[in-house]
């Protein structure tokens, strides 16, 4: 998909990532990355005994993931200039061998300067199985048309 810019974003309008599978290498890796060794990510054992009876993918990794995955679509590439936050739910685990999509939804827009605006967006991160494992509501920057 080509950037888009500001004008050409409309409340309403929605967006569909690719998938990507998770991996055990994944968990691996942001656990070392992030220092969260918490068993829950890291023992296999030990989580048999969870209500998940398996180690699961950590919040923040699904979050990272999910937010290449919009960055993937393309609309913000070379016009996003900045996110200004975002608030996240986890509604559902993730576990290695799932394969994530997002679906966004433009919430609302507003002008900033004659340069950016700003849009605050609802994103499902879905399963293989289209359940909601997070939902986010984030505010971006983006660029006006020059």
């Amino acid at each position: 998909m080509a950037p888009l810019y500001f004008e050409e974003l409309y409340v309403g309008q929605r967006f569909v990532s690719r998938g990507r599978t998770i991996t055990e290498t994944d968990i691996v890796i942001f656990a070392g990355l992030s220092g969260d060794y918490n068993q829950l990510h890291t023992d296999a054992e030990w989580s048999k005994n969870t209500p998940f009876k398996r180690r699961i993918a950590h919040g923040l990794l699904v979050a990272a993931i999910a937010s290449g995955l919009m960055y993937r679509i393309g609309f913000l590439d070379g016009t996003g200039l900045a996110h200004l936050g975002t608030t996240m739910k986890f509604t559902a685990p993730v576990f290695s061998g799932d394969t994530l999509h997002v679906e966004l939804d433009i919430l609302s827009k507003q002008e900033i300067d004659h340069n950016r605006g700003s849009f605050t967006v609802k994103m499902d991160v879905k399963n293989q199985d289209n359940l909601v494992v997070e939902t986010e509501q984030m505010i971006l920057i983006i660029a006006r048309k020059p």
